[in-house]
């Protein structure tokens, strides 16, 4: 227990900054900056990055293919990273794998990805699609133990890369048209016990239980957090976004704001408590889930230090809030096409324009479904002071399909009206406007990122890894790949050299200055 509790004390230390020589965490460190402090690696010789080493990996899951959505941990030299039900271990100098681990998952889900792992000591943490967290050796690959946490007979599937907070290892629900509440919570890293569990929609008497007109819409009302929060040490709170409420796109059964769904929360990691919450789509009926990285930021404002909370939400508002009480700073839209709030009210939240409803004839919305934004990384550069995330303009048709008085499930169709703009932007994270925009010529233009101290930034368009001036958006160098970027890049240091590692289908990709 000695040697576990030194452990629990050296991981915290260790995730207050991004590390030099790993990347320990989904972001890198607690804050969800993605920003590497290492230097080496700069402007003036981006240009010689070549490609150090690249490795297809193949899963257990006869007839499904591999798609790399995991950010890769990098710990002692070894790379660890997942897709579905499976776990690899590579030599980070070399892409030899050393081990893999395979858990087949019951039932019928869709096959989409997972996030990643988290590492305490020797031990691996993940989620299965099927959702049990399972325990492994990181030595070996050999499974510790396996507990259920979700029913996937409920239509419950999870996804996420779980989150190492002292003696917690943090985990919480996916899926959708369910039509039950999901959940954030916390088990024992030695015996995968449940310590806590805190809901998604409030039950009945629970603060937020008024924002629903009743207890079946309450307990009907989905929100689940599928990507990995972020952590503020000093404060002790764990921030995380959840989901869209259902009935999906129909708000007919549940009036009212629908908390605590679409929104910012702050969790204490030790109890599970609320201490805070900001709702990004009060009474959603998009599909616009506020699951994006909310980013920690320590800046000053109005000539004060402030200790500040940004996140470029899905339905295309940028907000950044004070993260001791979740008290907006600022609000600003950053999408150009965004149509379905014109106004913020009081507490710098959207309002939504009624006439951007869904409707049984149609109607024409943008962002779409998939978002402003979606839930590959954004960054943020303290050596810039700007925030960095993947965008796409276009509009959707939303189409009212379901209107009976309790409708279920999805309630819409959407028809996509094809073409827009992707681009990524460079937004004054005091402000949310936009310093400079880079627009890309493929329409998909949301992939994860990466900056360092060297004034980079790394990202995808189409099959190109690509290199960016991080105070300009010029592009510097560029790079080939089998397919699409599918996770974010990161970067560590071996043996004196900086790597930066990235995924694109069944592949991990390492470069290094020649």
């Amino acid at each position: 227990m000695k040697r576990l509790l030194c452990i629990f004390v050296l991981a915290a230390l260790r995730l207050r900054a991004q590390p030099a020589d790993s990347w320990p965490t989904y972001n890198g460190d607690y804050s969800g900056r993605r920003f590497s402090p290492l230097a080496n690696l700069n402007t003036d010789n981006v240009r010689h990055l070549s490609l150090a080493w690249a490795s297809r990996v193949t899963n257990g899951a006869p007839g499904h293919g591999v798609r790399i959505s995991a950010t890769p941990l990098m710990v002692n030299g070894i790379l660890y990273f997942t897709d579905l039900d499976n776990v690899w271990a590579l030599d980070a100098r070399s892409g030899h794998e050393l081990w893999r681990f395979y858990r087949e998952s019951k039932g019928e889900m869709p096959r989409t990805g997972n996030r990643g792992v988290a590492i305490l000591g020797d031990r691996l943490y993940f989620v299965t699609l099927d959702n049990f967290l399972v325990c492994l050796d990181a030595n070996t690959g050999k499974q510790r133990w396996a507990v259920p946490f979700a029913d996937p007979k409920l239509y419950f599937f999870s996804t996420v890369a779980p989150v190492m907070i002292r003696n917690h290892v943090i985990i919480a629900t996916g899926g959708d048209s369910i039509d039950i509440p999901g959940y954030v919570e916390a088990h024992d890293p030695e015996t995968g016990a449940l310590q806590w569990r805190w809901r998604t929609t409030p039950a009945k008497g629970e603060p937020g239980f008024e924002t629903w007109p009743d207890e079946y819409a309450a307990n009907a009302g989905g929100g689940h957090p599928w990507i990995s929060g972020t952590y503020d040490p000093e404060l002790n709170l764990y921030y995380v976004g959840t989901g869209n409420p259902d009935p999906v796109g129909a708000g007919t059964s549940r009036k009212g704001d629908n908390l605590w769904t679409c929104s910012i929360v702050a969790l204490n990691p030790d109890t599970g408590k609320l201490a805070w919450y900001f709702q990004v789509s009060p009474h959603d009926t998009h599909d616009w889930d506020a699951v994006e990285t909310p980013v920690l930021i320590d800046g000053m404002i109005d000539g004060r230090p402030r200790k500040l909370l940004a996140q470029a939400s899905r339905n295309g508002y940028y907000f950044l809030l004070d993260r001791t009480n979740g008290k907006s700073v600022a609000t600003a839209a950053y999408l150009a096409t965004m149509n379905w709030s014109a106004q913020l009210d009081p507490l710098g939240r959207p309002v939504p324009d009624p006439a951007k409803e869904p409707k049984a004839d149609g109607t024409l919305v943008s962002p779409p479904t998939s978002g402003a934004t979606n839930w590959p990384s954004p960054s943020f550069s303290p050596k810039t002071g700007l925030f960095y995330v993947g965008t796409n303009e276009a509009y959707s048709l939303f189409y009212l399909t379901d209107e009976d008085a309790h409708p279920q499930g999805f309630a819409f169709r959407e028809a996509g009206l094809g073409g827009g703009k992707a681009a990524l932007l460079a937004l004054d994270y005091k402000t949310g406007k936009t310093v400079w925009r880079h627009e890309w010529r493929t329409p998909n233009g949301v992939y994860g990122i990466l900056t360092t101290a060297g004034n980079l930034l790394f990202t995808g368009n189409g099959n190109y890894f690509i290199a960016l001036d991080a105070a300009t958006g010029k592009t510097l160098w560029h790079a080939g790949l089998i397919s699409p970027l599918t996770n974010g890049p990161i970067s560590y240091q071996l043996d004196g050299r900086q790597y930066v590692v990235a995924g694109a289908g069944d592949a991990l990709y390492a470069f290094v200055l020649n």
